[in-house]
């Protein structure tokens, strides 16, 4: 039986994603089990890696679900994290943002006011 998961991405410079990683989760990392290596533990059971490893950075996606994503999309920009701003897809609203390397994180949930 599957006790729990951890998303994995890839990048290549470990400080700089530090920093990008620690603005969105609002927190610095919870573990880091081994050099090369950053945990962040987001609720019992499930959390996100970062991992160096340049020859794979930047083909990692990972979809985090929020409980407030117009709260998330003014925290981003105010933060320096840029962004295209919430759209429509999969049935929910959803932010994609890209990590220094090009990672595809995606933040899903639904907002007070609809899209036009």
């Amino acid at each position: 039986m599957i006790k729990g998961i951890l998303a994995n991405c890839t990048v290549s410079d470990l400080q700089r994603a530090e920093q990008w990683y620690t603005i969105l989760f609002e927190r610095a990392p919870d573990h880091r089990p081994m050099p090369g290596l950053l945990e962040w533990h987001l609720g019992q059971g499930y959390g996100v890696q970062v991992w160096y490893e340049p020859e794979r950075a930047g083909d990692s996606t990972f979809v985090l679900d929020v409980t407030d994503l117009e709260s998330e999309v003014a925290r981003l920009l105010s933060s320096g994290i840029a962004h295209q701003g919430p759209q429509l897809g999969g049935g929910a609203h959803v932010l994609q943002l890209e990590d220094p390397d090009g990672n595809r994180i995606v933040l899903a949930g639904s907002l007070v006011v609809p899209l036009p």
